[in-house]
């Protein structure tokens, strides 16, 4: 029986695509304004469990462009709200919560062999690498966004291999590194619009703040959560013969 709540869903991928991703397990590394969105996506189409990993709590300044942050969520953790809000859309979820800080040292914490899918929506180099290594390492299909601080067109995101991106600063860091590590590919959601110079510069913990539109992470998280549930209905037919020991 389909739910209520996925009836629409199914009417355009089919019931059979609703019980794949309800057997699905995503991890969302990072639940700001682009993972946020990402994890609401994955939650109204069903994704049956869903982990966050996060360590930080929701700020005011958060209110511009994070779907999580709300006058009522400020204060709270990022993966406590995340958990509330995909069990008000979905009850039946399983939401697994990491508040911790994902980095070289606390990797071993999260056993990502668990799960059918990595989303990186994390803003630290360091630990996008790590993520990324890991991933390639374990067989795990990972998309990673690239960033969407100081851009204001969302029309100008795509899906790409980090090999074939341009303009994106992050992504040539990216590139760079990842080379050095001999991974020569990597599914990226990334912006070709060249990153406006803010007005009214900020720094905090050493590095500039960005500038941010809701339109722009908004639209990154969703890319995501599209290609992430297109890529496990896609794969299960694959998923199911190795479950089940046949060729």
């Amino acid at each position: 029986m389909i739910p209520t709540r996925t009836f629409r869903t199914a009417m355009l991928l089919g019931e059979e695509a609703i019980r794949t991703l309800r057997q699905s397990k995503v991890i969302v590394f990072g639940a700001g304004g682009v993972g946020g969105y990402a994890i609401e996506g994955l939650a109204r189409a069903g994704v049956g469990t869903i982990a966050v990993v996060d360590p930080d709590r929701i700020a005011e300044s958060n209110l511009n462009r994070q779907i999580l942050a709300t006058v009522q969520t400020v204060g709270m953790l990022k993966t406590e709200a995340a958990k509330a809000r995909i069990l008000s859309v979905n009850p039946d979820a399983a939401v697994e919560c990491y508040p911790l800080f994902y980095m070289p040292d606390t990797a071993d914490t999260v056993d990502l062999k668990r799960y059918d899918y990595i989303i990186d929506a994390i803003d630290t180099v360091t630990a996008k690498i790590e993520l990324a290594v890991r991933a390639t390492e374990a067989g795990i299909p990972i998309l990673s966004c690239m960033g969407t601080g100081n851009k204001t067109d969302p029309s100008r995101l795509k899906i790409a291999d980090l090999s074939k991106t341009s303009v994106c600063p992050l992504a040539r860091v990216m590139r760079k590194e990842l080379n050095l590590r001999g991974i020569r590919h990597l599914s990226v959601v990334y912006s070709d619009e060249s990153p406006l110079t803010p007005a009214n510069r900020r720094r905090e913990n050493g590095r500039d703040v960005p500038g941010s539109l809701v339109t722009v992470p908004a639209v990154a998280g969703m890319l995501i959560a599209s290609r992430v549930i297109s890529d496990l209905i896609d794969a299960a037919p694959c998923r199911n013969r190795q479950e089940s020991g046949k060729d």
